[in-house]
This record gives structure tokens, C-alpha cells and sequence, in this order.
């Protein structure tokens, strides 16, 4: 046989080959699963995370020598003891010392004090009636501010022995002394901690520049309580970018009612930047990203078609499509790996 005659039967065989796959291609059903467009919203947001710090922290110290008594505590009948929440203005710890409160001579600074209020007053009348110089006003006047004066000041010394709380919080710290033992000065007597609210410091990424501002809410969750949210706010954005990081600082503050988070615990959140409504909102791992755009897959009479979508909003888990879908189309979920423009198909779920 000749070889043209050959080459001709080879061309013809191979050709009936591809011919062949081609119609046995068209004929595979791929079984997909697909979701029906529906209208829905969308946040785009900013990741932080941290470790949330109390927003009120106070260790307070002996600032006088003296004998130690711990305060009942009015809620519990008991002696105060860690964890007990105090009012502010509760009396937590008495410093005890006779000496000490006899050197103040608080009883004849007061007697002092009704004294020269007396002679002022009564000098004013005499002044007003010319029964006395303005000289001699002046010093009585001078007198009276004096005692006034030296009784405040031994009221300050003596408020020094009742350790109260500055403010309402719980006590995290508070080191046992036996009952009635002698403290020297500047020995640390009780820690107070406010975790009503948490303020958390955080880097955000440089990007993020033109969205953030004060006053957005951020959700707040914790890793050990992951479905527990919290609300926050952004109250400080610095202007500045650090030049090594490309990031900037900011603070959030975590309103904490139920005392859920602890100071110290490693938190993570979302700040809000951009919302959207009723529009179309897809998953995110279902696009396919190609040389021409990102596309998806939906179906229509058995035949799956492709369509390049284009972004709105976005975030780690949706995007919303501003072109390339419709409403009440079938977009393909699962299944979409293997697809192709015009691949024949079948729904499952």
C-alpha cells in the first residue's frame, strides 16, 4: 500500500477518535448542588486582636505604721476576701495606732477651729458697726483659715488608717496579715480591678486607614467563649503609620456587663466598616479565579453556564456580586471544580 494512501486511513481513524470523546464528553452529567439567588446583607469589616486590659486598676499602700484589721464585708457578713465586689467608698482595711491619732490632736484642732470661726464672725459684726480696724478683721479672718486649714489637714492624716475603695471594682489581690499585726508603711494591702469595661490596644493594617474612624462598633468574641458577643467601640485612631509595620495604633473599648471576659484574656473582633442590603450575597470559596475574572457557575436547563462576576463588599467568608448574577438563578455550590461553559449537569443536594 502507498504511503499517501496510508497516511490518509491513519487521518481518517484519528479523526472518528476525537469525534468520538467529543460526543462522549458532551454526553457526562456532572452532579452539582446549587442554592437559589436571594436578596441578603453583607458587612465588610476590619480583624483585630489583643489582649483586653481593665479600663480602672488601683494597688493600694500603707502610708502610715500601724495595726492591721480586715473590714467585714456588709454583703457577705464575712471578713472581704478575693474575688468580693466593693462599692466605691467602702472601708476594706482599718490601720489602728493610738499614738499616732494622739500626735494629730484632732479634738483641740476642732475646738480651735469653732473658736476662731466665732471670733471671725464677731469681728465681722463689730467691722460693719466701725467698732474695729479692718486690720484687725483681716487677722481673725487669717486665724480662722489657719485652724480651718490645720483641721483638714489632721482629717487627711487620720483618713490615711481607713484603707476605702476609690472606686466600685472587685479585689484580685489582697495579701493575709494575722489580725491586728503591726504593717510598716508602703506594705501593698489590697488590688481593686473595674472590668465593667475593657480597653484593648491594637495595630490595624495601613489599608484600613480611610475606613476606620471613632465612634464604630466592633463585635468582640473570645476563643475559650466563642459564642458569646460583646459590643465595642473604636475611641482612638492615631494618625500616624509606623513606618517598619505599615500599621497604625488604636484603642476599642469592650463594654463587659456580665463580667464574661477577664483582664488578660486574648480576644479577637470586627470592626464594621461598610454594610449592605438586599443584594446579592454569594460564598466566597465557590468562585474560581481565571486569567479573564472571577467566575461562577449557574444553571439553567440542565447546562451549566459560566458568568465573570465583579465585587462589592467583602470579607473573610462572603462577597457581594454587583454584576454577572441575578436573582432566582441556580448558582452552583458544589461541584463547580470540574465544570465547564455548556457542561451538561445534574442537580443533587
Amino acid at each position: 500500500m502507498h504511503k499517501p494512501i496510508i497516511l490518509f486511513v491513519l487521518t481518517l481513524v484519528f479523526a472518528a477518535c476525537n469525534q468520538q470523546q467529543d460526543n462522549l464528553g458532551k454526553d457526562i452529567t456532572i452532579p452539582v448542588s446549587v442554592m437559589t439567588i436571594v436578596p441578603g446583607s453583607i458587612e465588610e469589616f476590619v480583624d483585630i486582636s489583643g489582649v483586653v486590659k481593665p479600663i480602672k486598676e488601683v494597688q493600694i499602700r500603707t502610708e502610715v505604721l500601724g495595726n492591721y484589721r480586715l473590714k467585714t464585708n456588709p454583703s457577705t457578713g464575712r471578713p472581704y476576701v478575693l474575688g468580693d465586689r466593693v462599692a466605691e467608698g467602702a472601708e476594706i482595711i482599718e490601720i489602728s495606732d493610738r499614738e499616732y491619732e494622739n500626735n494629730i490632736k484632732l479634738s483641740s484642732l476642732e475646738l480651735n477651729l469653732q473658736i476662731t470661726k466665732q471670733v471671725f464672725e464677731k469681728q465681722q459684726s463689730l467691722y460693719d458697726m466701725g467698732g474695729v480696724t479692718l486690720s484687725e478683721l483681716k487677722n481673725a479672718e487669717i486665724n480662722y483659715i489657719n485652724a480651718r486649714y490645720s483641721y483638714d489637714d489632721a482629717m487627711l492624716r487620720l483618713q490615711k488608717m481607713h484603707i476605702k475603695a476609690p472606686f466600685s471594682g472587685v479585689i484580685i489581690d489582697l495579701p493575709y496579715f494575722t489580725p491586728g499585726v503591726k504593717v510598716d508603711a508602703n506594705t501593698l494591702l489590697v488590688k481593686i480591678m473595674d472590668y465593667s469595661k475593657l480597653h484593648l490596644e491594637v495595630n490595624l493594617p495601613e489599608k484600613s486607614l480611610g475606613e476606620l474612624k471613632t465612634g464604630q462598633q466592633v463585635r468582640i468574641t473570645n476563643y475559650t467563649l466563642p459564642n458569646d458577643t460583646l459590643p465595642g467601640t473604636v475611641t482612638q485612631l492615631s494618625p500616624a503609620i509606623d513606618p517598619e509595620t505599615r500599621s497604625y495604633k488604636g484603642f476599642i473599648v469592650v463594654d463587659n456587663p456580665g463580667l464574661r471576659l477577664r483582664p488578660g484574656m486574648y480576644i479577637k473582633g470586627e470592626i464594621v466598616v461598610a454594610t449592605a442590603h438586599n443584594t446579592i450575597v454569594i460564598p466566597k470559596d465557590i468562585i474560581v479565579s481565571k486569567q479573564r475574572g472571577n467566575s461562577v457557575f449557574v444553571v439553567e436547563k440542565g447546562i451549566a453556564q459560566e458568568r465573570v462576576v465583579v465585587f462589592g463588599l467583602e470579607n473573610p467568608r462572603e462577597v457581594q456580586i454587583v454584576s454577572g448574577l441575578k436573582e432566582k438563578e441556580k448558582l452552583v455550590v458544589k461541584g463547580f471544580e470540574t465544570l465547564r461553559d455548556r457542561s451538561k449537569v445534574k442537580e443533587i443536594r
